[in-house]
């Protein structure tokens, strides 16, 4: 039987140090504890001054409910809502203390996460489930493998039985991969090596912290609309130079920093590739590796592997405190595989994406 649990959309304080933060922080360390319980670190949890900061983001709306049990939150999900793009999505996050689950307080606060999402319009529902690498060799034999056909997640995990018998489709995986910092002095020598000689000095590296030069504004919102092309739907934000800028305030308000390093093709005096890893407020020891793209007439020239090499260097000496670095690729990107391996990136896990399609209940209400 199910237990009771009261589901209420959770109060977001002023502070974090405010009179009426209680809730809050108590939510922020639920998703703490989960992250916990799945990878054996908090590496991957908010703080929460990085969660309030978080939430205010002009580009994406959220909306977080708790499962309460008496006076104790026993579980949240985090709705974000686009708010430029993809307007009919709503993606999920839901983390349920480990003690709580298998006993319907996940479901209860999954059907009104749901009934949210509807009332705001949104008919298209993404959650994810997470899998350490552990549990991948422990259910081998047991594989589901999403609509993409490339990945898997194990069958006989809890959370695929939960998935499934709440509706959701498996619709494709990311690899989820770590490595420590910062790299090794040999390793990167050679690597710099290698990548240089695969473009016969036809290639010039640029770099910049948190604002990208007027000069290359351009260009870069190019590479991210390349970016965006190559992984996203049809009806993604489009960037231009003022649209990056506005991104690029946000997430300085956000109090993260973001490391870029770019490559120019010195014959055409054009930008053909570029990679950023993301710096966050309170945990400079903990970093996530972004895009990386290159152009695809650019592609065979060791292009990717030279922008990382130098992008995880200059890291190391703005923000000497990173000892991890983490990152999310689709099985697909063979290349990028490829080059993270090189660098020293071993799998963590995976991540499955999974798909609901709501009934449209008409125009929004909100």
């Amino acid at each position: 039987m199910a237990i009771e649990v009261r589901i209420e959309r959770l109060w977001i304080p002023d502070s974090v140090d405010a009179a009426d933060a209680a809730d809050f922080l108590a939510a922020v360390e639920v998703g703490r504890k989960v992250r916990m319980d799945t990878w054996g670190s908090d590496d991957l949890a908010y703080t929460p001054l990085e969660k309030l900061l978080e939430l205010d983001d002009p580009y994406e709306r959220q909306v977080i409910l708790v499962a309460k049990i008496g006076d104790e939150i026993v579980g949240t999900v985090d709705i974000a809502l686009p708010l430029a793009d993809n307007l009919d999505l709503a993606e999920f996050t839901l983390d349920i203390l480990p003690e709580y689950q298998r006993q319907g307080v996940g479901r209860q606060l999954l059907e009104a996460a749901e009934h949210f999402a509807r009332e705001e319009g949104r008919t298209m529902i993404l959650v994810d489930t997470n899998h350490p690498g552990a549990s991948l060799h422990e259910f081998a034999p047991e594989q589901l493998v999403p609509g993409s056909g490339q990945g898997y997640v194990p069958l006989g995990s809890r959370e695929v039985d939960f998935a499934q018998r709440t509706g959701y489709t498996l619709q494709h995986i990311e690899q989820f991969s770590s490595c420590a910092l910062p790299l090794d002095s040999k390793l990167v020598a050679e690597l710099e090596a290698e990548a240089q000689e695969a473009n016969s000095g036809r290639y010039r590296l640029h770099h910049w912290t948190d604002r990208c030069p007027e000069r290359w504004l351009e260009a870069v919102a190019a590479l991210e609309n390349q970016a965006g092309g190559d992984a996203g739907p049809d009806d993604s934000m489009v960037f231009d130079a003022r649209i990056l800028r506005e991104a690029e305030e946000v997430t300085i308000s956000q109090g993260r920093r973001t490391v870029v390093t770019a490559v120019e093709h010195i014959a055409t005096e054009t930008l053909v590739g570029l990679t950023t890893i993301s710096v966050l407020a309170q945990r400079q020891d903990v970093v996530f590796q972004d895009d990386t793209v290159v152009l695809q007439a650019h592609r065979g020239n060791k292009l990717g592997l030279l922008i990382k090499v130098a992008n995880m260097e200059r890291l190391t000496e703005q923000f000497p405190d990173a000892r991890v670095i983490y990152t999310w690729n689709a099985p697909e990107n063979r290349y990028l595989l490829t080059v993270n391996r090189q660098l020293g990136f071993t799998t963590a896990g995976v991540t499955g994406i999974w798909q609901k399609e709501l009934p449209d209940l008409g125009p929004s209400r909100s």
